[in-house]
């Protein structure tokens, strides 16, 4: 059993280069934190301690970028440094100022926070609008999680549902360019759910999303649902953080199923994965779910997985990993995400 599969068993702020300096690669991690606290859920919480051993830790070896930076080398095809990573959180907490910027402000790393604009200023546990702005002032970057946090697939079956998200996700742009003069277009999926037709949509009105599913990045990646590695709670162990951030794209040519979303009455699927094979060791790509090893099948550069019994409702995910031939001790990585409702169409936290 390779390393990886031990590993997921077990469970200047405008452009700063650090220590790694070998030749660029293409390819681009993005790290995901909600709380630096120890007085929140710890689902979504890491402690400021912990915070800054992985902060030391990039320093020391990646090269942290802005997310605005990362993305738009991707898009372009430019270049990147070699192991780029982009800091991002979720939900514009008021401990992400207090503990963790000034431990990203030491390191001069540039970090994006994605914030709900209807709910800052409005809530306790939130930044307010100051705070915004003085962030700002020192290199932070705001980016779009909608209007109020809610989860978008909710109503996703009636025939106005795609519009009326589409709206909310456009007031939520509309208000983040009054109150901090850029529109970034960067949106962030409310708990990491999204369907086709929506990261479809967004990619028509030049938006980029990104959910909570696990992955490297690269020009190659689907720019409407782009991975991010999350970094606390059961995520926070450095070691396996460690192989993460090294890891690679993979190189995903088709998918047989492309929807993520599925229904109570249809969640069993059997997903086909066809990709590019001339760096992959595929005779040692390992597909898990739940922590557990499952059954893949080859049929030339295609692999399948399927599972033995529906899918929970909520949120589940296939992660599967292969050693590259070129560049030693590190992993492509693909990440399959599934989102699936309760009987009457629910959608549970």
């Amino acid at each position: 059993m390779h390393i990886i599969q031990k590993l997921i068993g077990a469970a200047c702020f405008f452009c700063c280069f650090t220590a790694a300096t070998f030749a660029t690669t293409g390819h681009g991690v993005i790290l995901m934190y909600h709380h630096v606290s120890d007085q929140t859920p710890p689902s979504t919480s890491i402690s400021a301690e912990n915070f800054a051993k992985h902060m030391q830790y990039l320093a020391e070896n990646h090269n942290v970028v802005s997310l605005p930076k990362l993305i738009e080398s991707l898009k372009t095809s430019s270049p990147l440094p070699g192991k780029a990573v982009a800091i991002t959180f979720d939900d514009g907490y008021q401990n992400i100022a207090q503990n963790a910027h000034p431990i990203l402000r030491k390191h001069g790393f540039p970090y994006t926070i994605f914030i709900n604009p209807d709910v800052i200023g409005n809530e306790s546990q939130q930044l307010s609008w100051e705070e915004v702005a003085e962030l700002q002032k020192e290199g932070v970057t705001f980016a779009n999680h909608t209007s109020k946090h809610k989860h978008l697939l909710l109503g996703s079956e009636q025939d106005d549902w795609l519009d009326a998200t589409l709206k909310d996700i456009e007031h939520a742009e509309a208000v983040l360019h009054e109150k901090t003069g850029h529109s970034h277009k960067l949106l962030a999926y409310p708990y990491g759910e999204y369907n086709q037709a929506l990261s479809e949509a967004i990619q028509e009105r030049g938006y980029i999303g990104f959910g909570q599913h696990s992955g490297a990045v690269s020009s190659n990646s689907n720019f409407g649902a782009l991975p991010r590695f999350p970094a606390a709670g059961i995520y926070a162990n450095l070691d396996t953080l460690k192989v993460k951030l090294n890891s690679l794209d993979m190189p995903v040519i088709a998918t047989k199923i492309q929807q993520p979303q599925l229904t109570f009455a249809d969640r069993q699927p059997t997903q086909t994965v066809t990709i590019e094979t001339s760096d992959i060791l595929s005779n040692q790509l390992a597909c898990y779910f739940e922590g557990q090893q499952i059954s893949t099948q080859w049929q030339q550069s295609s692999f399948t997985f399927s599972f033995e019994k529906p899918l929970s409702v909520g949120r589940s995910r296939v992660n599967c990993t292969a050693p590259s031939q070129r560049h030693q001790g590190r992993f492509y990585w693909f990440s399959q995400p599934w989102f699936v409702p309760t009987e009457d169409h629910q959608w549970p936290d």
